[in-house]
């Protein structure tokens, strides 16, 4: 029988992730380490919406460059993995089950969100990946309950990892990478650990109206939702750890937890 893993969620910051060193490249240089070696991935990143949800039946997805003004070493990255179609199959049957439509999209790559952290986690790029999309129209509720139906992947070796910011407000951002992060988003930033610690689960998922600085942090919710499908996947009786806290460019908490069934 495998052990389940936990459903994580990291904040993946710019871009520019894999080629910094520093606090966060370390973290999750190091994440692999923390739980067994998954069979496959399904990655819920930002930066992937669809209308309605969808999961990438991709056998070899591309390296979406989502982004520009980068430094050109960052467009020569690659991360050659393979697809796995047959999970992708599994995700819309059990999303279907707790009657949540789900289609396929043929050929969907990875984008930043995707590719960007897991160059660090897995950078042999071994594990076969596959990503979910999320809707920038639906709530964090909605969001929590595709994660509560695809708990089960957990207990099949799929690692589900949630990839957003814990706060991310581009107006706020500072050039500088080691600025001193503002007070409104430590503030923000304190919040989400105490009430994960808490397991204040209504009150994290109604975060938007409870939290201190909420819109000022999140003028919109896309970088959060994927913390709600890993909250979600974490099942019952679930318990939130933190697994990293540090802060980039001022304004981006770079903060990471694991959910996983508590005692």
């Amino acid at each position: 029988m495998i052990n389940p893993l936990p459903a994580i969620f990291i904040s993946h910051g710019a871009p520019d992730l894999p080629i910094r060193d520093g606090e966060v490249s370390n973290f999750l240089r190091s994440l692999h380490r923390q739980f067994p070696k998954p069979k496959a991935i399904l990655v819920v990143s930002a930066h992937w919406h669809s209308d309605s949800t969808m999961v990438s039946a991709a056998k070899f997805p591309k390296t979406i460059y989502d982004f520009s003004g980068f430094s050109e070493q960052l467009y020569q990255l690659n991360y050659p993995v393979r697809g796995i179609p047959e999970l992708s199959d599994r995700i819309v049957d059990l999303l279907g089950r707790s009657g949540i439509p789900c289609n396929i999209h043929p050929t969907r790559g990875l984008d930043h969100g995707a590719w960007t952290p897991l160059m660090l986690i897995y950078p042999e790029a071994d594990i076969p990946v596959t990503q979910l999309s999320i809707q920038y129209q639906n709530d964090p509720l909605y969001h929590w309950q595709i994660g509560q139906a695809l708990e089960p992947l957990r207990h099949e070796g799929v690692l589900i990892l949630g990839s957003g910011g814990i706060t991310h407000n581009l107006s706020a951002f500072n050039c500088n990478y080691d600025a001193t992060p503002l007070d409104w988003v430590q503030e923000f930033d304190m919040w989400i650990a105490k009430t994960i610690a808490e397991g204040s689960w209504d009150d994290l998922i109604n975060y938007r109206r409870l939290a201190p600085y909420a819109s000022k942090n999140h003028p919109t919710d896309e970088h959060l939702l994927p913390l709600f499908v890993a909250l979600g996947a974490g099942g019952a009786n679930v318990k939130g750890t933190q697994l990293h806290s540090s802060y980039a460019f001022g304004a981006f908490s770079m903060a990471a937890y694991a959910f996983a069934n508590g005692s």
